[in-house]
């Protein structure tokens, strides 16, 4: 009894299992079917016929021309000063004035702030009057000497003090020196109480009020000077792009601008400068540093910029609008629109796009137009309707506006789509 239970319910458990298999075979079976009724070739015969059965297919074209495209590579850089300075005193004191506005431009040498020099010129006083004693007593040891000497010519005199009167004046001569050294010493020490700017930039905020006492050792100083212009950005880039930027970087320097992150216009051009010489084993990145003159002041320490740094020119390359460019299960494709009004589908090769434009390294030979709207209702032989012709088509020697940067694939960089057999 209890062994028939469990052969029952196994029967009745195949015809279920039995009716899954078979439900999940029609299932795929209507899957296949539908995808093939709409990519098959019925769905394209079926397209034709709709094309055919509406009339020409309203599209715009644009010519295929030659140009020179600029070739870029984009960073997110830092901006950094040149130069940064913290003005701190190298005497203690009293603080007497401070000959600065925060926020103020200054010159390399203009007093900023003045300390009490009371003191160090009471040194300075102290070590002159110094000097003019020894010089004193320096000018009568060589008459002694002088006159030592016309005795010991006479043996009136031993020798013996004649050479020790000489060593008296030369022993005088070196405290002269001396007292002059300590001289220049309270100078300096006196000119430290005038605090100068040591470069050309702009004060920060103030950090020492008038009157108070400061110190040689004090932190963190007077104010802090930054060199704004010119001023200088950071930024990375792969590794995968160092051999490009240095075979290009040593065939002289590379233009670098600096753009803005919401609208990408350019705020200022400037020049590439240093190449780090290692790479950045953590990152898989090399550092780069450019200069810009910034002489409208518009790029700030501290701040983020997009950069793109040109390497290289495409000389007399064929570009079309990049809208033209189609992609499919074979590759890139194009419309190409002859006399007849006719769109013949036809396979290019893209060695470089952005935005844009597109550089065609293979399929296209200018002026022929191709299709850039309208590909909902074209077909590979369609009738076509012009709308407006060349109306996108790049311009000679163009540098791509704000916005419009060369930043796709690159000759040679194997990313350019390789098309097989048109779809």
């Amino acid at each position: 009894m209890h062994g028939e239970a469990p052969k029952q319910m196994l029967a009745k458990a195949k015809p279920r299992r039995r009716h899954t298999l078979v439900v999940s075979a029609l299932l795929i079976a209507l899957i296949a079917a539908a995808v093939y009724y709409l990519t098959g070739p019925m769905q394209q015969q079926r397209r034709s016929r709709l094309a055919t059965d509406n009339g020409p297919v309203p599209i715009l074209v644009a010519a295929a021309k030659t140009a020179d495209v600029p070739v870029y590579l984009d960073a997110v850089g830092t901006i950094k000063a040149l130069n940064t300075v913290t003005v701190s005193p190298q005497v203690d004191g009293k603080l007497l004035s401070v000959g600065f506005k925060e926020g103020q431009d200054v010159k390399k040498g203009d007093v900023l702030a003045r300390i009490d020099p009371t003191i160090y010129q009471a040194q300075l006083d102290q070590a002159i009057a110094k000097k003019a004693q020894d010089e004193a007593v320096l000018a009568n040891a060589k008459t002694d000497l002088d006159r030592y000497e016309k005795l010991a010519a006479t043996n009136a005199i031993n020798r013996q003090q004649a050479d020790t009167q000489r060593a008296l004046v030369q022993q005088d001569a070196a405290l002269v020196q001396a007292d002059q050294a300590a001289i220049e010493n309270a100078q300096a020490t006196l000119g430290y109480t005038t605090i100068v700017a040591p470069i050309d930039g702009r004060t920060g905020v103030r950090m020492v009020d008038e009157g108070n006492i400061v110190h040689a050792s004090s932190s963190p100083g007077i104010v802090v000077i930054t060199q704004l212009k010119p001023i200088s950005v950071i930024f990375n880039l792969p590794q995968q792009n160092l051999a490009e930027v240095n075979s290009a970087f040593a065939k002289g320097p590379l233009p670098v601008d600096a753009l803005r992150s919401d609208d990408n216009s350019v705020i200022d051009h400037g020049t590439l400068t240093v190449l780090d010489n290692q790479v950045d084993a953590s990152t898989g990145t090399v550092k780069l540093k450019a200069e810009f003159p910034n002489a409208n002041i518009q790029l700030w320490p501290g701040q983020f910029v997009n950069v793109q740094l040109l390497i290289d020119t495409l000389k007399q390359v064929v570009v079309i609008p990049t809208g033209a460019v189609q992609r499919g299960p074979n590759g890139t494709f194009v419309y190409v629109v002859g006399d007849d009004n006719a769109a013949k589908l036809r396979p290019v090769t893209v060695s470089k796009q952005d935005e844009t434009q597109s550089v065609i390294a293979k399929g296209l030979t200018p002026p022929e137009r191709v299709v850039t709207t309208g590909f909902a209702r074209l077909t590979d032989g369609a009738k076509a309707e012009i709308g407006s012709a060349d109306g996108a088509a790049p311009a000679q020697n163009a540098r791509p506006r704000s916005g419009q940067r060369a930043t796709g694939n690159r000759t040679g960089s194997g990313n350019g789509a390789r098309p097989n057999a048109p779809p």
